[in-house]
């Protein structure tokens, strides 16, 4: 059963563009001023006075604190893990998570943690007690084949089940 999952998802990853899941920036992906990461009732949101806030049914939970410190502003994941804000092409505000080159991405779960995954490297540490699990799925990019997929149970499921991963270089 777990192998058909994964197997799904996986596919789904290559036959979905990044843009169809709601909750996940890829690696070279950005949110532009006025867009938003959606899961549920939460919405991670890159504003036009470039504050990137998270938000749990509409209050913030979470801020960059980058309130009117630039415009124009884009997040950019980048492909070396760091997730950044640019003014203009001028970093404004950083993870500080940039490392190796990659395939990174970053998820807003559905227990309102927000997490760049690789290496885990960074989030927002704003999870919700009681919420169930996540499943990331990454998909090839160009000529390069690499697939990530990682199950977390919900904590309603059997203990048994378990966090699989593969990667196809």
């Amino acid at each position: 059963m777990a192998g058909l999952v994964i197997l799904s998802a996986f596919l789904l990853g290559f036959l979905l563009p990044s843009s169809m899941a709601d909750n996940v920036l890829y690696s070279g992906d950005t949110l532009s001023s006025g867009q938003s990461l959606t899961q549920g009732s939460y919405s991670l949101t890159m504003q036009s006075d470039c504050n990137l806030v998270l938000y749990d049914y509409g209050r913030a939970v979470w801020s960059s604190g980058t309130y009117n410190r630039g415009y124009n502003c884009v997040l950019r994941m980048q492909n070396d893990g760091n997730l950044v804000i640019y003014s203009n092409n001028n970093a404004i505000w950083a993870s500080n998570t940039g490392g190796q080159q990659g395939y990174f991405v970053l998820i807003l779960q559905r227990d309102r943690n927000v997490v760049i995954y690789g290496c885990p490297s960074w989030a927002t540490g704003t999870n919700a007690a009681n919420s169930k699990g996540v499943v990331v799925v990454e998909h090839g990019r160009n000529d390069t084949s690499a697939a990530m997929v990682v199950v977390v149970p919900e904590a309603d499921e059997p203990q048994n089940r378990k966090i699989a991963m593969v990667i196809n270089n």
